[in-house]
C-alpha cells in the first residue's frame, strides 16, 4: 500500500500539477504512530452510476504532515510543492512524495489578525491557473486598520526562489470582525477568481450590495471588475450570505456550488447550515431567511442540515477523476467533525444521497483538496481554540476513497 501511494505521489510531482473501511492510519514515516480507523460495511460490489448514488469506501488515510498551527487550505503547484496557509499569518510548504515533508521556513508571513476561538487571520490561497510562468499565489487574510478594526484583504504575491515576494493588494476593506470572515478563493473555469466574504457579525451588510460583506465576489486576475459581472461596476456576484467557507466547481457544468454556516445560538436560531448552487445576482436570503421558506424572493440551500444539527461547513471539492465517485461534492465540517459527500441529483439542483465520513476520527476538519491521482488531502483544524489537539495536531491526511 505505502509503495503504492508513494508512487502515486511521485506521479504528482511528475505531472505538475458513512460507509469507511480502511484498516489504519499509513504514516509518512516510520517514526510516526498509526491511528486505527473503525471499520464499516463496503458497499455492494455491483456496477454502479457515476457518481455511485450509494456509500464510498474509505481505503486509506496517510498521514502527510502534522505539527501544524490552525492550516486553513492548500493548493498544489506544478512542482509537487503543497502550498499551506496556517491562520497565524505564515504560508508553509510540504513537499509530496519521497523524502518530502513540511519545511521548516515558511515560504512566506503576513501580518495577518489571528487569535484563538477566533475565526480570522490567514485564509484563503489559490495559485493562478498559469502558475508555472507567472509565479502568482493569491491569499486573504484579515488585518488589524487604524482604530483597532478587523479588515480583511485580498492580496498577490509572487514565487521568487522558492519565496513570496512582492505583496500586493488587489481588493482592501472586506468587511471583518473576530467571526464570520469568509476567506475561500478559488478561480473559476472561466478563469475569474472568486472570493468569499462574511458579514462580519453585522447581518446587515449581506442585503447591501454597496458593501462588500456577506458576498460572494467575483473578479479579474489583477482585482479588476469584469465586464460581465451581473451589477455593472461591482464585484459582487451573489449576496444574502452568512459565512461562506467553501467554493467548488462542478467539473462538467462548471456550476459554483458554496458551504455555508447558518445562525449560531439556541434553538430556533441555530444549526441550518447550506450548501447552495449559485448563480449570477442571486440572493441567498442571510438574515431575513434561513434554512428552506420556499420564498420566491431568495434561493432555498440545495442541502442544508435542519433545524437541529450544526455542521459547520468549510472547504469543499468535487470529485473530478474518472470512477464511481466522479461528480461527487465533499466538504470539511468543523463542529460535524466528518468529512461530508453528497451526489446531487442530475440537474445539480437536489440531493440524491448524502454520507458522513472519518466521522469523529480526527477531529475538527477544515479543508479537503483533490490532487492529480483522484484523492484527497484533508486539513484538521484542532489547534484553532476550539478543538481538542493530539500532540501531532494539526495534520495534513491523504484519503483514499473508492
Amino acid at each position: 500500500m505505502r509503495r503504492g501511494l508513494t508512487l502515486a505521489l511521485a506521479t504528482i510531482v511528475a505531472c505538475a500539477q458513512p460507509a469507511t473501511a480502511p484498516t489504519a492510519i499509513s504514516t509518512a514515516t516510520d517514526a510516526q504512530s498509526t491511528r486505527p480507523v473503525a471499520p464499516t460495511p463496503a458497499p455492494t460490489p455491483t456496477p454502479t452510476p457515476s457518481p455511485r448514488i450509494g456509500p464510498a469506501v474509505v481505503e486509506n488515510v496517510q498521514l502527510i504532515a502534522s505539527g501544524l498551527e490552525a492550516p486553513w487550505s492548500v493548493a498544489l503547484a506544478p512542482d509537487g510543492r503543497l502550498f499551506v496557509t496556517e491562520r497565524p499569518g505564515r504560508v508553509r510548504i510540504v513537499r509530496l512524495g519521497a523524502g518530502g515533508g513540511l519545511e521548516a521556513k515558511p515560504w512566506a508571513t503576513l501580518p495577518a489578525r489571528a487569535n484563538p476561538d477566533a475565526e480570522r487571520g490567514l485564509l484563503g490561497i489559490a495559485l493562478d491557473p498559469d502558475f508555472a510562468r507567472t509565479g502568482f499565489v493569491y491569499l486573504y487574510y484579515s488585518y488589524a486598520a487604524p482604530g483597532g478594526a478587523t479588515l480583511n484583504r485580498l492580496v498577490r504575491m509572487r514565487d521568487t526562489n522558492g519565496s513570496g515576494t512582492g505583496e500586493t493588494i488587489l481588493l482592501d476593506n472586506i468587511p471583518g470582525s473576530s467571526n464570520h470572515d469568509g476567506g475561500r478563493i478559488a478561480f473559476g473555469p472561466d478563469g475569474k477568481l472568486y472570493v468569499a466574504t462574511g458579514d462580519g457579525e453585522q447581518q446587515a451588510r449581506a442585503q447591501d450590495r454597496g458593501s462588500l460583506g456577506g458576498k460572494i465576489l467575483r473578479l479579474e486576475k489583477d482585482g479588476s471588475v469584469p465586464t460581465d459581472n451581473p451589477f455593472p461596476g461591482s464585484p459582487v456576484f451573489s449576496l444574502g450570505h452568512r459565512n461562506v467557507q467553501g467554493l467548488a466547481f462542478q467539473p462538467d457544468s462548471g456550476v459554483l456550488y458554496a458551504t455555508e454556516h447558518g445562525p449560531s445560538g439556541f434553538f430556533p436560531a441555530c444549526c441550518q447550515d447550506e450548501v447552495n448552487r449559485i448563480e449570477a445576482g442571486a440572493n441567498y436570503g442571510w438574515p431575513i431567511v434561513t434554512g428552506k421558506p420556499g420564498d420566491q424572493r431568495f434561493r432555498d440551500p440545495i442541502a442544508w442540515s435542519g433545524n437541529f444539527d450544526t455542521w459547520a461547513p468549510s472547504g469543499a471539492a468535487f470529485a473530478t477523476r474518472p470512477g464511481p465517485l466522479r461528480g461527487s461534492f465533499l466538504f470539511a465540517t468543523l463542529r460535524g467533525q466528518h468529512l461530508h459527500r453528497i451526489v446531487f441529483t442530475p440537474d445539480g439542483r437536489g440531493v440524491a444521497f448524502e454520507e458522513r465520513l472519518l466521522v469523529d476520527q480526527y477531529g475538527r476538519l477544515r479543508d479537503v483538496y483533490e490532487i492529480s491521482t483522484g484523492e484527497f488531502l484533508v486539513l484538521t483544524s484542532n489547534r484553532d481554540g476550539r478543538g481538542r489537539p493530539a500532540a501531532d495536531d494539526d495534520r495534513i491526511l491523504l484519503v483514499t476513497l473508492r
